[in-house]
């Protein structure tokens, strides 16, 4: 009982602040989406499931899932693949190689607002650096961010640069945990190199790449800040994500039962995706 009460006591920090940043917030969202209030967020009238009713029989809601699983289809395995190939490239211990992880990793320390902006900048018709190289090649400019075509694209291309860093990071330390034993083994037995990458290196790292990839997903789903900053789900809904659209649904048009609604709608689908990945993607890790 006693190492009980001191464990719980140190667990109590933490707990104090799940509980207020938490668990509190997800009660209250379930118990807000079963109400309509005001604009002042007051409780106006029980509804049920009606506010689930209307999402779901809704063109918004199919629009904004739809808009996610391309944007995450976009984001995720290529922001995966290039931190992979970057760590592979750099996790020896050549002389000067510190020097490019550092460089590889400082997205992870620049915030999405300032990213933004600065991309923004790289995305401007007249000014931009990007459409400055096309005209040189004789190609035409391209509206990167408000041209349905390209608009999601755009934002897309942001996200994996934002994501790279943590991605090489993790993927890196990974690389940098497997025994070289290992490889000194191998290359003993005559195993080239891409034999080792395929046969050795990947199926070490496959927890490693697990791990980025349910974080990569998760990300992808709640992605709203550069979408905000760059284009606010523009132009006509074509990166209207599912986090931004509960968002207008909630802080602009100030339906706060919806928009609770959504938002545990949400929790579910990641909830589910996160599920799935872990009984079927996970037979294929390979732990040591």
């Amino acid at each position: 009982m006693k190492e009980n009460v001191i464990g719980y006591l140190f667990l109590s920090p933490s707990i104090i602040l799940f509980t207020i940043f938490l668990f509190y917030p997800l009660a209250k969202s379930v118990y807000l989406s079963l109400f309509i209030t005001d604009p002042r967020g007051k409780i106006a009238e029980f509804v049920g499931i009606q506010n689930y009713i209307n999402l779901f029989t809704s063109d918004q809601f199919f629009t904004s899932l739809k808009v996610t699983v391309l944007f995450t289809l976009l984001t995720v395995p290529s922001s995966i693949v290039f931190a992979l190939v970057l760590s592979l490239f750099t996790h020896n211990r050549l002389k000067g190689m510190r020097i490019f992880q550092f460089i590889f990793s400082l997205p992870i320390a620049i915030s999405v607002g300032t990213a933004s902006i600065i991309w923004m900048i790289l995305f401007h018709p007249s000014a931009g650096m990007f459409n400055y190289f096309l005209n040189q090649l004789g190609f035409q400019s391209i509206f990167w961010l408000s041209d349905p075509k390209w608009a999601l694209f755009s934002i897309s291309l942001v996200t994996v640069w934002m994501n790279l860093g943590f991605n090489y990071i993790v993927l890196l330390s990974g690389l940098q945990g497997i025994s070289e034993d290992l490889y000194e083994s191998a290359r003993i037995d005559g195993a080239g190199r891409f034999r080792i990458l395929w046969n050795m290196t990947l199926p070490l790292l496959s927890p490693t790449i697990f791990f980025v990839s349910i974080v990569s997903i998760i990300g992808a789903f709640q992605a709203f800040g550069q979408i905000h900053i760059m284009t606010k789900g523009g132009p006509i809904d074509s990166t209207n994500v599912f986090v931004y659209s509960l968002y207008q649904e909630a802080f602009i048009n100030f339906n706060f039962g919806s928009g609770s609604a959504s938002a545990i709608v949400l929790f579910a689908i990641i909830l589910s995706l996160t599920f799935i990945q872990f009984k079927i993607t996970e037979r294929k890790v390979h732990y040591q």
